[in-house]
């Protein structure tokens, strides 16, 4: 009997969830040409083609919609099984790290893999701001820590993008003729950076209408329709939606996320740190 090989799935995987060879060779970390190799010899296995032309780009036959539900029982099996051959004999402690965008997020349903994997390890997690959180991973109190990026690091895990944008309490709450009430963090902070830099660049008149030192603050003064804001898609919630068109608002950069793990950690510390970049990783490329 052939075997299905874990790469050639989570390659398949990595273009199934984002519609782009190119960017699930950036997901992958391999080349288009290497990716559209993998492709092939994947339907060679299986005997069936599993990508079909559409303009420019190519789409899942309805034998490739079949493949992507069983690669993915199949990826997260071997993950399970990796992860608890990994963890069944480990005890100590893990200090995580994070901003309060992934707390809210993604992170529960990764650090519950986690837990299930590594019972017998003691999980601190500490919530807050870039900034205080950087100083705690450099103090040592921090094995991995996930924080807005300010560049490079010989300890970086991961880099995760996500595309900001404009975000309000409902469409009707501020026209577009007025000057544009804009709800911060206290500085330090990289969203407030990019709005304020995107809205002078456009020549667009603003106040700041609002500023707090924690994003349920910031939470309160959107959803009481004071102020919008700038942030990523995590941020959206009960009473905080995209801004309207129609506000004709400037484009954002993308938020860059860096997951930085301690030298010298704990063999858990690692395999979080790594089931992290996986999960993370996935899910920003999701559509």
């Amino acid at each position: 009997m052939q075997t299905l090989d874990p790469d050639l799935l989570r390659t398949f995987l990595a273009f199934a969830e984002s519609g782009s060879l190119a960017h699930a060779a950036t997901v992958v970390g391999r080349t288009p040409s290497a990716v559209t190799a993998q492709m092939q010899r994947l339907e060679a296995l299986i005997g069936e083609a599993l990508l079909a032309p559409a303009g420019r780009g190519r789409v899942l036959t309805p034998a490739g919609e079949d493949v992507v539900v069983h690669a993915r029982k199949i990826l997260d099996a071997h993950r399970n099984a990796w992860l608890s051959l990994k963890g069944a004999r480990t005890d100590g402690r893990v200090s995580l790290g994070c901003t309060q965008d992934f707390a809210d997020s993604t992170l529960p349903t990764l650090l519950q893999q986690f837990a299930r994997s590594h019972p017998r390890v003691r999980l601190d997690l500490r919530v807050g701001r870039s900034k205080e959180l950087l100083n705690q991973y450099d103090q040592g109190a921090v094995d991995v820590v996930i924080v807005m990026r300010q560049g490079g690091a010989v300890d970086e895990v991961a880099v995760l993008r996500e595309p900001m944008v404009w975000l309000c309490a409902s469409p009707d709450v501020m026209p577009s003729d007025e000057q544009l009430p804009l709800a911060v963090l206290d500085p330090p902070c990289g969203f407030r950076s990019a709005a304020i830099d995107a809205l002078e660049a456009s020549e667009r008149s603003y106040r700041i209408a609002a500023t707090s030192p924690s994003l349920s603050g910031l939470r309160a003064a959107v959803r009481g329709g004071i102020a919008l804001t700038a942030r990523t898609e995590r941020f959206i919630g009960e009473g905080v939606a995209i801004a309207p068109a129609r506000l004709a608002l400037p484009a954002l950069p993308d938020a860059e996320f860096s997951l930085r793990l301690k030298a010298g950690t704990e063999r858990a510390a690692r395999t979080l740190a790594d089931l992290l970049a996986d999960g993370l990783s996935k899910a920003a490329a999701a559509p």
